[in-house]
Formats: C-alpha cells, structure tokens, sequence
C-alpha cells in the first residue's frame, strides 16, 4: 500500500517533512533573490514589514543596514543585530546613506523625509518591501488597490478560491506581510495582495498576474501632495504588466477608465450600470461573467450597494484564476464583511451596531450610509488632514443623530449643521460617543461608527478604534 507522507514523518537527517518543505520553500525564495541586483541596503523604519525585509535580505547575503528613529522592542534589535545587521537608532542623521545602493522603505514614510529627499538626490533607488514580495512570489500573485473596497474584494478573491479546488494566501496591506507570506507559498498557490497607494510608489518591477483596480478618488493629498501623484501611484499596479496579464478594473469610474487606457494588459471590465461582453456585471436581480449569470442578487449577504462592486471585481479575479461558479456562490451566500469594515458587532435591544473604522475617507463613510434603509446614529470624526467635510453633506438628510470625537469635530459640526441632522453631540472618547449614541437612539436604529478620518489623532490603528468601539458596545450588553 502507498502512503502519503504526513508533517510528523521523519525524513533521513533526522527532520520531519514539514520542516523539511520549510527549508526547502526558504531556499527556493533565496534563489530568487538572486534577481535583487543591489547588495548594500538601507532598510529606513522597521515596523512588520521593514524588519521582515531586513530579516530577508539579511539570509540572503546582503549587507543591511536599519535606520529607525526609535525602536522599542529591544529583543528585535538585538536579533537583527546578531543577523549582522547595521542598527543606527534615535535619529536620522544622513550618513546612514553612504555606501548604500538602495533603499527599502516603510510605505507609512513620506518622501519628503530629509533621508529620502537626499537619496533621490543621489538617484538611489527607493522601494518598498512589495517589490521584494514580487521577486519571490513571480508569477502568482493577484493584486488589488483602489480607493476604497480594497479589503473586502481581497478577502472574497481568497476565500473563493479557497472554497473550491484552488488554493490561495493573503497578505499586503490587509495586515499579513507580503515577503513572510510570499516565503511559504506551496505549488500552485496564489499570492493576493491588498496594496496601498502608498507600497506602490516603489515598485518598479512589480508584476501581478492579475491586478484589479476598483475606483480612484482624492485620498492622501496630505502624503501624495497631488491627485495625479496619487493616481500614478495607483496605477503602478499595472504598469508593468505584459500582453499575458490581465487587468480588471471599474468600468464605471471615469478616472479609472481613463487610467487603464495605457495598460499593455488583457482588460476585463466590471459594471453595476452596464451589460458588459467582457467582464463581470450586475442587473436588479443577478450577477453575472459574460453571458453566465453567478447567482441571484437575492442570496447575497454582503450589505451595501457599494459592495457589488466588490463582488463583481472578485468575481472576474475568482474566474481568471480558475474558481468554480460554485465556489463563488458558496463564498457570497455565508461572507457577511470583514472586520472593520460594515461589521455588524451586537443588535442592543434592537440597535443595529455596525463596525466601519476602516472608513478613513469620506467615499467610505457616503458608501456605508447609503448601505442602510434604516435611521442612522452616525459616529464620526479623526485626524485632520486639512480637508473638508462638504461632499458628506448630502448623505447627512436622513441621519437622526450624529456623535463627533477627534480633531475634526468642529469641521464635522459645522456640515451636520448645515444638513440640518436632528441631533449633534461631542464625545471625548469612544465609551463616551457610544453611550451619547444609544441615548439618542431608538429601536430598528443603526448606530454607525464610520469616521470619514484617519484613527492616527486618537488611536495607533483603525483596527484599535474599531476594537474600542466593539469593547463599549459590548459594555453596554
């Protein structure tokens, strides 16, 4: 009898088939960086991806160099330290440019650093840790940015594929890091990746098999100074790509189809307005890929109008990548949102309470309003980035009652104001705003946390607003 080797089995050295696939993937992902063509590298802010590039070029025998203004975890310094690498901590003094042929930074850090104004000076190359996951992962990688929507359509893309016969991973901005994730990919599995406008300004070899552009609008002026800087970066999603690849993106979106008409891909459309030949589309009642209808709008549980956009975006990746109509329909019958992102977190003596602290623009926060029938107790408010409020205005006519908090309170204010919303109150932390939230709220009301802001005034992560938010609904359970 033929048996198939088990992780616990012993191989002839004395090591177990899974450590030995372990090593094994490590050293498949060594050799592809033999097509990183730099050898001395600076590594600028550390975070998750910073140290998992430092850790990896580190393996594959370059020389690195970390430069952070503050490192906390005093273990990790030490570790890289061990691994040979180059720390120079407490501040940013531009010596730590001399030698160095390239440059992976922290998306998060901005160009007009004095160590990245000074190294594009120098013509140093300045990349991002995706470019490295490029280089590992080669041609297996789905990859999907826009302004908003990105963590849910990558979440769908996964779990369809992951429903049916095929097999993927995730990672990106979605949390996982691209390059750990990248190093563990078994044959035949796909790398999707949810990337930012912000991992995408050092990509210049980037590839994705499959990259899906889901809309763009004006978002981060405050780190891309310009829409057209901001466009571009979005657009480097595809700028690489060949004859062999392919390209879905919004057919609905002006910018969008403007972008893509320099794309040297296959393009395959989506449309909520239209009946597409190419691409995935959607009616009253159905969804559907070409001339093939997926499933009845009816059977699906995602909420919100904004989100079959998302749908069909998965649903054309799902396709391209080989999932099966059934697959999908399995994934949208039972996916209700991700975390963060329209959650629904309790039903309190009949509110509604829904999670969107991923909502960090306006688009998301219009988006998650129009989602609902019915009254909404908005919570809303963030960092401030300079920008107004008044494109919200509109979506403000049906809100019963509104909670700010945070740096944008007063901006905020003013537009709920003028929108005539029934009820304004000001909170000074979460616990608080729930607690304003409940009292004005009645049965069937949703109470919706969907800040419109940037957590970074209050909070280190939207994911930790969120969880605060959670935390005081659950408190008043």
């Amino acid at each position: 009898m033929v048996r198939v080797a088990s992780s616990d089995d012993l191989l002839a050295d004395g090591t177990n088939f899974c450590s030995a696939w372990c090593i094994y993937r490590g050293v498949v992902s060594l050799k592809a960086l033999e097509k990183f063509p730099y050898r001395n590298v600076l590594v600028l802010g550390l975070a998750k991806s910073g140290t998992a590039a430092a850790k990896l070029l580190l393996e594959a025998g370059k020389k690195v160099r970390v430069n952070d203004k503050q490192v906390a975890d005093k273990a990790l310094l030490h570790e890289l330290q061990s691994l040979g690498a180059e720390m120079i901590t407490g501040s940013h003094p531009l010596s730590v440019l001399d030698d160095v042929e390239v440059i992976i930074k922290n998306p998060g850090i901005p160009y007009d650093n004095p160590i990245l104004a000074e190294a594009a000076k120098r013509d140093i190359p300045i990349l991002t840790e995706i470019e490295l996951a490029g280089i590992l992962a080669g041609n297996v990688i789905i990859g999907i940015t826009g302004s908003n929507g990105k963590t849910t359509t990558t979440t769908l893309i996964a779990n369809m594929l992951n429903q049916g016969d095929r097999s993927a991973k995730v990672a990106g901005n979605i949390g996982a890091v691209a390059t750990e994730v990248a190093q563990t990919l078994e044959e035949d599995e796909q790398l999707v990746l949810e990337l930012s406008s912000f991992q995408l300004m050092g990509v210049p070899t980037f590839k994705p098999r499959i990259a899906v552009l889901l809309n763009i609008f004006e978002a981060h002026l405050d780190y891309h100074k310009t829409f057209e800087n901001y466009r571009q970066a979005k657009c480097n999603i595809f700028a690489n790509q060949t004859a062999d690849d392919y390209l879905i993106y919004n057919a609905d979106d002006p910018v969008v189809q403007r972008s893509v008409t320099a794309a040297n891909s296959i393009k395959i459309p989506f449309s909520v307005t239209e009946r597409l030949e190419n691409g995935a589309w959607a009616d009253e009642t159905g969804i559907y890929f070409a001339d093939e209808k997926i499933m009845d709008k009816a059977d699906i549980v995602l909420v919100g109008k904004h989100n079959v956009e998302n749908i069909l975006a998965a649903v054309c990746a799902a396709k391209l990548s080989g999932a099966t109509n059934e697959a999908i329909r399995q994934v949208l019958m039972t996916f209700s949102g991700v975390k963060h992102r329209l959650q629904h977190v309790a039903t309190v003596k009949g509110r509604m309470f829904y999670n969107d602290s991923k909502a960090t623009n306006m688009l998301a926060t219009q988006k998650a309003l129009s989602a609902f029938s019915n009254p909404v107790i908005l919570l809303a408010g963030g960092l401030d980035r300079g920008n107004e409020f008044d494109d919200l205005k509109p979506y403000l006519r049906d809100v019963k009652g509104i909670v700010l908090f945070g740096e944008t309170k007063e901006k905020l204010r003013r537009v709920a104001v003028e929108a005539e919303v029934p009820s304004i109150q000001v909170a000074d932390n979460m616990d608080e705003a729930v607690k304003l939230a409940y009292g004005l709220s009645e049965r069937k009301d949703v109470i919706l946390l969907s800040p419109a802001c940037a957590s970074w005034d209050q909070y280190r992560t939207f994911e930790e607003r969120g969880d605060m938010f959670e935390r005081a609904v659950h408190t008043l359970m």
